[in-house]
């Protein structure tokens, strides 16, 4: 299926919205009040900010900010922030050439024109290689070739677990006893702290390995 880009009909507004969130106040929902006011984009323009700013994970569904709106406001994460928003408003780009954004404005235009599967003088595709121009002057790349925003996060495997063998035991007393044979399978904790170990293996010795009286 054909991909639908994000952009907008006037990419100048991206512009003026990235630099008037970085400067103002958080709000709790990025409304239509806020982009006129606040953002000072106003008509149609400014309608189409919030749809945009949802497709590059800044805001959620319901208009709240996001971490990413946040992080784009500390001028430390900022420039992450914003390659984390073109990596995920732009994830079909990103599937189709995972260093995409280093693309000339040419082949930029062409893997657009690939992955939308409109004409090559779609003004669609045009507008969404300017969108994406625009998002490049505030993001810095540079260490961040995965995006700590959706990266898998690392599954730390569970410790596999010891068998120990316990010793037959003799008969006592010079009575016929019973040789019993036991594997006991111990699911170790994931810990550090040899005094854990200590402890189990005290009380296996005390309850388990010591011979009947």
């Amino acid at each position: 299926m054909p991909a639908n880009l994000p952009y907008v009909a006037s990419p100048g507004s991206i512009k003026t919205a990235l630099e008037k969130i970085r400067t103002a106040a958080t709000p709790e929902r990025v409304t239509k009040d806020f982009v006129t006011t606040v953002l000072q984009i106003k008509g149609g323009t400014g309608g189409n900010i919030t749809p945009f700013l949802k497709r590059l994970g800044f805001v959620a569904s319901d208009g709240a900010p996001t971490d990413l709106y946040r992080k784009f406001r500390n001028s430390a994460t900022g420039g992450a922030a914003v390659a984390d928003a073109i990596r995920i408003g732009y994830k079909d780009l990103l599937q189709a050439n995972e260093y995409f954004y280093r693309l000339s404005d040419k082949d930029l235009l062409a893997l657009i024109v690939q992955v939308t599967g409109v004409e090559a003088d779609n003004r669609a595709a045009a507008l969404t290689l300017s969108a994406i121009k625009m998002l490049k002057g505030f993001a810095s790349f540079d260490g961040v070739e995965q995006s700590s925003d959706i990266r898998e996060q690392q599954i730390i495997p569970e410790p596999a677990p010891k068998t120990v063998n316990l010793p037959v035991l003799p008969p006592g007393n010079g009575q016929l006893g019973l040789n019993l044979s036991y594997t006991i399978n111990l699911n170790l904790p994931a810990t550090a702290d040899q005094a854990v170990f200590n402890a189990i293996f005290r009380s296996l010795k005390e309850h388990l390995l010591s011979g009947n009286e």
